[in-house]
């Protein structure tokens, strides 16, 4: 899946360093507004929904967020299979 080249810090608009915090509240921010019952027929606010949920699951759980982190350090997206859910 392409996802995994995508820069879930920047889909979140948060900081590399952001804390789990900073994380949380910029995931709540961006879901309520993408969230498809707020965007009734709206393909694209859905899609956006999506990736903002995988750039959440992936960076508020600390060890795939070390995984992504090292995978982004090294340029080796696409490789990394078992972190689709």
């Amino acid at each position: 899946m392409a996802t995994q080249t995508k820069d879930f810090y920047r889909v979140l608009g948060v900081a590399e360093n952001a804390s789990a915090d900073e994380i949380k509240k910029a995931y709540r921010k961006l879901a309520k507004q993408y969230h498809p019952d707020a965007n009734p027929n709206d393909a694209a606010a859905a899609e956006r929904f999506k990736e903002l949920s995988e750039a959440n699951a992936v960076l508020s759980d600390d060890e795939k967020r070390k995984q992504y982190d090292q995978m982004r350090r090294m340029g080796a997206f696409g490789g990394m299979g078992g972190m689709g859910g």
